[in-house]
């Protein structure tokens, strides 16, 4: 709108980014904003509220400071009210600001203040009321030109000293005692006697030197002009034009020697100051540079610790949040304000972590890992098996395991032992032996149950006490038919007696265990078993397990076994009332029985449990139905053999 308006500083919004990072260094999201009551700051304010938003960063009110009753009671009771400790003032410096501190000193002394460039004045204004806006912090514009105050003290204050409005100024802002002693004492001050011209330079030096824009101006101006008029007449006649152009296009240095330029934006580019300010006393000011944001893209620096005591007027960093930090291990739940930064803290979910404080979202862990108590970290999941260093169970199985191989290795020996009496020749002993064999092999498969599963031992664990199984229920099925036989043959005549021998056990033992077999190798061929890693069932736990692949291969293997065990206690059942030689039909009925109710009742203890106590159902399961079969077969057996052995004869078996 206006193009030939040139600024001596920058944008004030190029201050923006310092003050979101300044804000989110210390943790504040819940600033108010005072603003200039002329309307000058209306639009940066809202601008500045605006793009704080965007940075995560919550306006609780914008005040304007103006000269209204009505309006200061609304702004007493908004800012009183507020759980804002931090204050950002916008627009150029208004003694209002000090007419409202001074209604809510106890409120204003709990607020940290963030002024503009504009607000620079105010370092060298004296005063006990500033005090209020101790420990602030303030953009400053680093000065170009500084001017030598001994030529103003000099030249011009020392021939105004008996001016008696020069003379209020000084002593109402520097405290200067003046001759006059009711002038004393209408402001204010102790009596004492009066000053010189050396206290008045001694105060003019110390104050703080503020930037001179207007000398930087004429300055600028003149230069130009100055090049113009080093021109020929030509250039003269167009004397505006050229004027406009050196402005904008000529570089300049001030008193440091700096480079002083107008941007595309026809602004002065130069470094901003951010300062925080303390007031030891009514006459005395500190200052430290905080950060310094260079020129041209105005990226602050790192802040520095800022937990120094001496920064802050209770000695340690405010809170000024709307509400207070989630921790790790929580995430924010909004909805009861309209505000972004008023929010609840909930915990994370299951399986779900945030390590940061202040975190949106939780974060759900790896499969391999699981959130800590905490819920601030992932940590690997434990691993479960049956272990046999982690599980007592497991030296249970193992311990009863061994033990009932050894007693079934025991029991054959003691049928070696005692073979040719008529109780182990009753039957067909080499059944026995096969299946002694079997029983023993099925306590051993325990093993393959037992410790960390690889794929190897997840191929052998069903395959192989599926096909032991398989033959000692063959055997006991042989057993059973055997009896059926043995009693058909005993007519004369019978036709019957030719199936008598060995050929027949063996054959049906050899059929029903391939059947079997071709199962097994079927199902290792198409979707063999494998080790498998569960991260799903058990939260906080990774089970190693033996996944089956084809769960029709599994069921069918366990089908097949049920199969034969049912077909031998049907017949075993049916002949046990047959008046054979020793007939041990009604001992099989006893093991199939047994061995039947184990596995149906293994079957929904298997499918409602998981991990490692399933392997537990299975190994409970082997074991329950091996020990079922060896002492329903064996141990009546081996009463008569060791105790009673008159009743091992071939006249009372007969």
């Amino acid at each position: 709108m206006y193009p030939t308006l040139f600024r001596m500083t920058p944008d004030d919004r190029v201050r923006y980014e310092a003050i979101f990072q300044l804000l989110q260094h210390l943790g504040w999201n819940w600033v108010g904003i005072l603003s200039s009551g002329d309307g000058s700051s209306d639009d940066e304010s809202q601008e500045l509220s605006k793009m704080m938003r965007q940075h995560g960063i919550c306006t609780d009110y914008i005040i304007q400071l103006v000269a209204d009753i009505k309006h200061d009671i609304q702004s007493i009771g908004t800012i009183s009210k507020s759980t804002a400790k931090v204050v950002i003032v916008c627009g150029p410096y208004t003694n209002q600001f000090y007419l409202l501190a001074s209604h809510i000193h106890s409120v204003i002394d709990n607020i940290t203040f963030i002024f503009p460039p504009s607000w620079s004045k105010i370092n060298n204004l004296y005063n006990s009321h500033f005090t209020q806006i101790n420990c602030s912090f303030i953009f400053i514009w680093p000065p170009t030109f500084t001017l030598d105050p001994d030529m103003y003290i000099y030249d011009r204050f020392s021939n105004g000293l008996h001016d008696p409005i020069l003379e209020d100024i000084w002593i109402y802002w520097f405290q200067y005692l003046s001759p006059n002693l009711y002038k004393n004492e209408l402001f204010g001050l102790n009596l004492q006697p009066p000053g010189n011209l050396t206290d008045w330079s001694f105060i003019l030096t110390t104050v703080t030197p503020i930037p001179s824009y207007a000398y930087t101006a004429v300055y600028i101006l003149a230069s130009a002009v100055h090049e113009i008029y080093m021109m020929n007449n030509k250039s003269k006649q167009h004397g505006f034009q050229h004027l406009l152009h050196n402005v904008r296009n000529n570089y300049y240095k001030d008193s440091y020697g700096t480079k002083i330029y107008f941007n595309e934006r026809k602004e002065i580019v130069t470094d901003l100051f951010l300062r925080n300010w303390i007031f030891r006393n009514a006459s005395h000011i500190l200052y430290t540079t905080i950060s310094i944001l260079r020129k041209p893209d105005y990226m602050p620096q790192t802040f520095p610790n800022m937990s120094n005591p001496s920064f802050w007027k209770s000695g340690k960093i405010p809170v000024s949040r709307c509400s207070d930090p989630c921790l790790p291990g929580s995430r924010k739940k909004f909805g009861f304000s309209i505000h972004k930064c008023c929010y609840d803290c909930v915990s994370c979910p299951e399986g779900e972590i945030s390590n940061i404080s202040d975190s949106e979202n939780c974060m759900k862990c790896p499969d391999e890992e699981w959130p800590n108590e905490k819920k601030d970290q992932c940590v690997p999941k434990l691993v479960e098996f049956l272990s046999y260093t982690d599980d007592p169970i497991v030296a249970v199985f193992s311990a009863v395991s061994t033990l009932s191989c050894l007693l079934t290795g025991l029991i054959f020996g003691i049928f070696i032992h005692y073979q040719d009496t008529p109780i182990v020749k009753a039957n067909n002993r080499n059944l026995s032996y096969l299946l002694l064999v079997s029983i023993m092999l099925s306590f051993l498969c325990v093993f393959l149950f037992l410790g960390h599963p690889v794929d190897v031992t997840c191929m052998l664990r069903v395959t192989s006490f599926g096909v032991i199984f398989s033959v000692a229920v063959s055997s006991l099925l042989a057993k059973s038919i055997m009896v059926c036989i043995a009693f058909k043959s005993t007519k004369p005549g019978s036709l019957w007696s030719k199936w008598m021998g060995t050929k027949l056990p063996n054959f049906i033992i050899c059929v029903f265990s391939l059947v079997q077999v071709i199962i097994c190798i079927t199902w290792l061929s198409i979707s063999p078993p494998f080790q498998d890693r569960d991260t799903h069932s058990y939260q906080g736990k990774i089970i190693i397990q033996c996944n089956e692949g084809s769960i029709i291969g599994f069921y069918s293997v366990l089908g097949y076994m049920g199969l034969l065990a049912a077909v031998s206690f049907i017949i075993a059942f049916l002949a046990r009332t047959l008046p054979d030689s020793f007939n041990e039909a009604k001992y099989i009925t006893f093991s199939m029985l047994v061995f039947c109710s184990v596995w149906i009742a293994m079957i929904p203890a298997y499918l409602s449990t998981r991990g490692k106590y399933m392997v537990a159902v299975k190994v409970f399961a082997i074991m329950a139905s091996s020990s079922g079969l060896l002492g329903c077969i064996f141990f009546p057996k081996c009463y008569i053999i060791l105790f009673r052995p008159d009743l091992n004869t071939k006249i009372f078996i007969h």
